[in-house]
């Protein structure tokens, strides 16, 4: 396992769609375990494949109950709403507030290929919603429906 490079706000490939990942072998099998290494360093809830600048449809979640894997992830259901604070490996120090649902259905396939479906409420619909944008080129702050100052997020202490 390595650690990755976390992509940053600027690098054209946070702008572009991810390609469906279709070899279920050794190399994404590394890519998935180099990017929950990352992910925990960097203390994150989630991060993506292009955000390690790896342009597949790769998500890896981890909000404290365990590492989520989602190859190939697509959100089949969803309902309520939710306004949260958020935030972004690729947009360090930047916070603000976004509406999302608050239940989120997922439909993906496993690092073997074996297709899945896994539901989320919450802080886990947030982040499904969060990392799968990431594979269409969306950064949170394009949904984002206030961004903090630094004096609020200061005051906040994140």
């Amino acid at each position: 396992m390595a650690i990755r490079q976390i992509v940053k706000e600027g690098d054209s490939v946070l702008t572009k769609k991810c390609r469906t990942v279709e070899k279920f072998d050794g190399k994404l099998a590394d890519l998935i375990d180099d990017m929950i290494e990352t992910l925990h360093l960097a203390q994150g809830a989630g991060l993506a494949a292009p955000q390690v600048g790896i342009l597949r449809r790769v998500v890896v979640i981890d909000i404290g109950e365990g590492v989520i894997e989602l190859v190939n992830p697509k959100i089949i259901a969803y309902s309520g709403e939710q306004e949260t604070l958020e935030g972004c490996l690729s947009c360090p120090g930047e916070w603000g507030y976004t509406r999302r649902p608050n239940y989120v259905k997922v439909k993906a396939q496993d690092r073997n290929g074996n297709e899945f479906t896994i539901e989320g409420r919450e802080l886990l619909a947030k982040a499904f919603c969060h990392e799968l944008d990431h594979l269409e080129g969306i950064i949170f702050k394009e949904k984002a429906i206030r961004m903090l100052t630094p004096q609020e997020i200061e005051k906040l202490n994140i």
